[in-house]
């Protein structure tokens, strides 16, 4: 019977099938963080249960680590608390923890695969959203909750219905400045924030098959912003290539035998997909959002479109235009900005500080613009700064940050203030993401580094 990787890989980990219900599901790699876990630890502590496999579990410091001062002590209690929390279970239960100021530190979906924690075919979970991003490998992952963090901790397995399977095809070529968050950001304006709800995606076609591995890692990053369980791309040359020598990867003949089931990891012809869309890669330009959801977004040239041209209520339409403080029909090139936000598990990676380099050499920072430019890990800090981009930056007026997650939900000092405008390279525009009352403009790294020495939105063609 012809199956999907998606299939593949999954079947491949059901421990058991429970009739009319869930499947009993084994899990491979278990990344934790400081937030979702405290209370995972506290149930299997009271349970007097251990840690099944401390081996298969990662705990990184991210999401509540201030991007600046790290060094000191962190000032907000909470934060300070949840990550004395976690290096202390992790110290207990006798799981790598790389805690602030360790050189591996980083944000949990950019060191997994830097260290090749993430390998095609495993199973990984973690208690944050945007686990998704570690499909473009070829592995099945997805987020958990604080009690699904318990269960894998005392288990390593999970119970999960199996979700239904869509493909989205892109083939042909991308223009100018056209960046994988640029393709993510539009197969969710037409697929909408709901769109994907129930199904696993498997992105297919000639345009995943020529990005980079970081671009695949934002384009399975943003699933979850269409509503998906996960996304996942079919390991090639360019994964194996990506993962071979690092640190967690196989070695030797471990290698070689891993290779022969990897080269397996890829859909065939006539395998089944509940939904399939197929867009052209002709019809996508650098995008933006308008709104407060990652659906509504659109070519950095248009006008944000009236209500009834959309699918969503018109009352809900229109608060969201209101708290944005935009107009039906208006442009949004032009529009002022406050701050710019390069970084987060979507776009915090080198690739993504080259490309806006890239835009900002030779030119300067707008007087009225706040920039936080803050890289996913230490090792791409470390990139930064041999490759030269620092000194791009740094003589172009900006400042690079220390690597976490604050500045993408607002925590610690990392906040928008109200009313300001953000373009963000993030993955969520929600109402007050990124502080109380922010307004947020997702997009590529390349309008980011547009919005940045120009003060306002600008398409990033008009710079190169």
């Amino acid at each position: 019977m012809s199956k999907t990787i998606f299939d593949k890989v999954w079947d491949e980990h059901v421990v058991r099938k429970i009739e009319n219900g869930p499947d009993v599901f084994f899990i491979d790699r278990h990344f934790i963080h400081e937030v979702t876990s405290p209370v995972a630890f506290l149930g299997i502590k009271s349970r007097g249960l251990g840690v099944m496999c401390p081996e298969k579990t990662f705990a990184t410091a991210d999401h509540n680590t201030p991007t600046i001062n790290q060094h000191l002590p962190v000032q907000d209690p909470l934060s300070a608390n949840q990550l004395a929390t976690l290096e202390t279970n992790a110290k207990d239960y006798g799981i790598s923890h790389w805690g602030l100021g360790d050189k591996n530190n980083g944000i949990v979906h950019v060191v997994g695969p830097e260290h090749g924690i993430t390998l095609p075919g495993t199973t990984i979970v973690c208690g944050d959203s945007h686990t998704s991003t570690h499909g473009a490998f070829g592995a099945i992952a997805f987020g958990i909750g604080t009690s699904e963090v318990e269960m894998v901790l005392a288990t390593q397995c999970i119970m999960q219905p199996k979700p239904k399977k869509m493909r989205i095809n892109v083939n042909g070529n991308l223009g100018k400045a056209v960046t994988p968050k640029d393709v993510a950001l539009y197969i969710i304006s037409k697929l909408s924030t709901s769109g994907a709800t129930g199904y696993f995606v498997e992105y297919a076609g000639s345009v995943f098959a020529n990005m980079t591995m970081e671009g695949r890692m934002t384009v399975c990053n943003l699933s979850i912003e269409m509503g998906a369980r996960g996304g996942m791309i079919a390991p090639d040359a360019k994964t194996f290539e990506y993962i071979k020598g690092r640190t967690y990867s196989p070695k030797g003949k471990d290698w070689d035998k891993a290779m022969i089931y990897w080269k397996t990891l890829k859909t065939d012809e006539d395998a089944f997909f509940d939904k399939e869309y197929t867009f052209d890669a002709a019809d996508i330009e650098p995008m933006i959002t308008y709104g407060t959801n990652p659906g509504m977004g659109m070519g950095i040239c248009n006008s944000i479109p009236y209500a009834k041209e959309v699918s969503e209520g018109a009352e809900t339409y229109e608060k969201s235009l209101n708290y944005m403080g935009f107009g039906q029909g208006d442009p949004m090139q032009d529009k002022s900005i406050d701050f710019v936000f390069l970084g987060s598990c979507t776009n915090g990676r080198i690739e993504d500080f080259r490309a806006f380099a890239s835009i900002v050499k030779g030119k300067k920072k707008a007087d009225n613009v706040t920039a936080w430019l803050v890289p996913g890990s230490h090792i791409v800090e470390a990139q930064i700064k041999e490759e030269g981009i620092l000194d791009v930056l740094t003589e172009a007026g900006f400042e690079l940050r220390q690597p976490g997650c604050s500045a993408c939900l607002a925590m610690n000092d990392d906040k928008v203030p109200a009313g300001k405008y953000a373009v963000s390279t993030s993955n969520r525009n929600f109402e007050g993401r990124q502080g109380p009352g922010s307004r947020t403009l997702l997009a590529s790294p390349l309008v980011a580094a547009a919005a940045a020495v120009t003060g306002k939105v600008t398409d990033p063609r008009d710079l190169m």
